[in-house]
């Protein structure tokens, strides 16, 4: 009986497979590869623990993996893969963190999300950022001054390091780069901004650097000159990642702080960013599965 079966079984595959050659698959085959290829993970970045951990706590089925200091949460949520990332602080981190990500998980979508520093005085702390667009602020070309005539950072310029393969005195390079957030995941975001109940939700400019300022003049003079809404280290260098793969990307950023108005430091804003992105999240699965 036993031989029996695997000579059934052997001959069902064998038959799979001039099927195969022939052009001809069954169409259950068809709809099970169309279903793995159509859910690719969607990623959330996080780069403290406070800003990634909560959201992992709300998947299902968690297994964690790690790379280098990189950890990653893998699960579902609504019975689609998620994988939450933390990232670590800054872009160096958050650049390596994305290419590892792409390569080895090869995510259908990135969200970016996490605190930041406030740089438009009409926002609160609490207030949510939807990145329309995200900058990197750190890439700059500073005034031509020599011996003893000491720096003047309100006349450095933008330098595109994206502009070409050139040096920095290309003309080329002297504009400012924004990285255009992913019109689907901003309208999912946009679509479920009335659940978010501790402030506004307003899309805006995500500013990025390697570089806390705590200059009022040095805040304003990028709210001015970049339109930038909020300030933090990571979210350009994951966008920056994410084009070069063209992966779909958004920045979701709370205010933790704002010195341009006075806003207090409060930590506690990131597990509500964290609950305001796991709606997104669902409405965008939602999306995917209609498609």
């Amino acid at each position: 009986m036993r031989e029996y079966v695997k000579k059934i079984a052997s001959f069902a595959t064998s038959g799979l497979v001039v099927a195969c050659i022939a052009g001809w698959v069954p169409a259950t085959v068809l709809a099970a590869e169309k279903e793995k290829i159509e859910e690719r993970p969607i990623l959330i970045q996080g780069p403290m623990p406070i800003e990634a951990e909560k959201f992992a706590k709300k998947l299902t089925d968690v297994k964690i993996e790690k790379s280098g200091s990189f950890v990653f949460y893998i699960g579902t949520l609504d019975n689609y893969p998620v994988i939450v990332s933390k990232t670590g602080k800054g872009m160096e981190n958050t650049a390596a963190n994305t290419a590892i990500a792409i390569e080895k998980y090869h995510p259908i979508a990135i969200i970016n999300q996490g605190t930041s520093g406030g740089h438009d005085p009409d926002l609160n702390v609490g207030d949510i950022v939807l990145g329309k667009r995200t900058v990197n602020t750190g890439s700059l070309k500073s005034g031509d001054l020599g011996k003893n005539q000491g720096s003047n950072p309100m006349i450095w310029g933008p330098m595109d390091l994206m502009a070409s393969e050139g040096s920095g005195s290309d003309p080329n390079a002297k504009k400012i780069r924004y990285y255009e957030g992913d019109k689907d995941l901003l309208a999912s975001a946009i679509a479920v901004k009335n659940t978010y109940t501790k402030g506004k939700v307003v899309e805006g400019t995500i500013a990025s650097s390697d570089f806390w300022n705590d200059e009022i003049d040095r805040i304003n003079w990028f709210h001015v000159n970049y339109g930038s809404s909020v300030e933090e280290m990571e979210g350009a260098a994951g966008a920056q990642i994410a084009s070069a793969y063209g992966v779909k990307f958004l920045g979701i950023r709370v205010l933790s702080n704002n010195k341009s108005n006075g806003g207090k430091y409060n930590p506690a804003t990131a597990e509500g960013n964290q609950d305001y992105v796991y709606e997104v999240v669902k409405h965008y699965i939602s999306t995917l599965k209609s498609k």
